[in-house]
């Protein structure tokens, strides 16, 4: 089904077409918020797919390590959510392809183990066969990972082993018994900067909320800008892009986070790697919750320290960063990268609350009419009521949230389009912001 963002009535596909702008001054569902996208290169895990990781779930057969291990920090601070609101529930992950890597194998006697997967991680496989006491000419076959015992077979010929969760066998003739005998030549590899672009190939079919960049080559970037635009505006997909170190990219559809951090254990992270923990919050945090002054779980200091001269200016620059205030780290204030305003997209878009709200609206018309009204529901009066007592219902129900304030069903107009098969739908809303700044007067006598 087609969709995005319409100026004229000139579009040739079927679909639901929606325009965000600023005001001068059969039911629908409130769909739920929740799903990050990232391409991260690691040393295990299948390559070139995207997997779904769900917020719970034991996440070494994506990436090889355990939630706790450093390795898997970046998926631990995309679910780790606010002081007060959620993480990611859902994590769509694409490990790229990189040049130069090889999974790792070992060979004992007949029989040879090959990590499943190509890198490092394999390197830290170790097999061994014993000899069974009770039967004989009979071995048990152990794959062990970082000491433990993985999986166990019981075999008398090589051809005969299945494989694991960890290696593959191959070989014929009899087993041998061999002490722990480790894995080698495991490599991760280079990844190229192509390798974002396939991501982006295979990531488009999917729905998310936030995608991730956590890298600085500005090539990939820019990639990733343009994409999320496109998402937004050609696709009706609306969705933003968290990343760090970008240069004008002065786009409600872009965070640019700025700041780094030291987390409590001393590790430290830069902004790239802050985006981790931005993006999962962002896309965690509902449409009726602001993350200005969300708190960092388990962060303690910021880096660069900025003077509130700094802080004003990187405000101004669409800049997201963090501040760190009576020994904890926040979010300073919860913005986008839009700094330039007009009469269609103003001063209110570059708040990320009001776009998760605007998205949240846009996505929920998309997906829900694409389902039950487009081809379905007549072109008159009667299909056209259909249309805005759906519409009313659904924003009656965000008002009851508190996220759009002073909405009445006179505010939705639907009206025949230039075309017979084309309807308008006009909607004026009046997003809720959380409160953010507070003048207090003193008086005392």
């Amino acid at each position: 089904m087609a969709g995005g963002t319409w100026t004229t009535q000139n579009k040739v596909r079927p679909g639901v077409y929606i325009r965000l702008r600023s005001e001068n001054q059969q039911g629908l569902t409130i769909g739920e918020r929740g799903t990050v996208a990232i391409c991260e290169p690691m040393s295990w895990g299948p390559v070139a797919q995207v997997m779904t990781v769900e917020a719970g779930a034991d996440v070494t057969p994506f990436c090889g390590y355990d939630i706790t291990s450093p390795q898997a920090l970046f998926l631990r601070q995309i679910f780790l959510g606010t002081n007060r609101t959620d993480g990611a529930q859902k994590v769509l992950l694409y490990r790229p392809p990189a040049s130069g890597s090889a999974a790792a194998a070992a060979t004992v006697g007949a029989l040879t183990a090959t990590a499943n997967y190509p890198g490092a991680r394999g390197n830290n496989i170790a097999l061994i066969v014993t000899e069974d006491p009770d039967e004989e000419d009979t071995f048990t076959v152990s794959t062990v990972v970082d000491g433990e015992i993985a999986d166990q077979q019981t075999a008398q010929t090589a051809d005969t082993l299945t494989a694991n969760d960890w290696v593959t066998f191959s070989g014929t003739g009899a087993l041998t018994a061999t002490p722990a005998t480790a894995l080698t030549g495991g490599a991760d590899g280079t990844v190229q900067a192509a390798a974002y672009s396939d991501f982006l190939t295979a990531i488009e079919p999917y729905q998310f909320d936030i995608l991730i960049y956590d890298g600085t080559d500005a090539t990939v970037q820019s990639a990733m800008v343009s994409f999320v635009q496109r998402l937004c505006d050609d696709n009706g997909q609306y969705c933003q892009l968290v990343a760090a170190g970008l240069t004008a990219a002065d786009s409600r559809y872009v965070i640019n986070v700025a700041s780094g951090v030291t987390l409590e254990d001393g590790t430290t992270l830069t902004p790239g790697q802050v985006c981790w923990w931005v993006g999962g919050a962002e896309a965690g945090a509902s449409y009726s919750e602001s993350l200005t002054y969300a708190a960092y779980p388990g962060a303690v200091a910021v880096s660069p320290v900025l003077a509130n001269s700094q802080i004003v200016a990187g405000i101004q620059a669409g800049k997201l960063l963090l501040t760190a205030d009576y020994g904890t780290v926040r979010i300073e204030t919860d913005i986008n990268s839009l700094t330039t305003y007009t009469t269609e997209i103003g001063r209110e878009f570059r708040k990320n609350k009001v776009i998760r709200i605007c998205n949240t609206i846009a996505n929920d018309i998309y997906r829900q009419f694409s389902e039950s009204y487009i081809g379905v529901v007549n072109n008159n009066e009667v299909g056209r009521g259909l249309f805005k007592a759906a519409i009313v219902g659904y924003l009656l129900e965000l008002q009851a949230q508190q996220a759009i304030q002073n909405f009445t069903a006179d505010d939705v107009e639907v009206l025949p389009g230039n075309d017979i098969d084309a309807i308008v739908v006009n909607v004026a809303i009046q997003v809720v912001d959380a409160v953010e700044k507070i003048y207090m007067s003193i008086s005392i006598s």
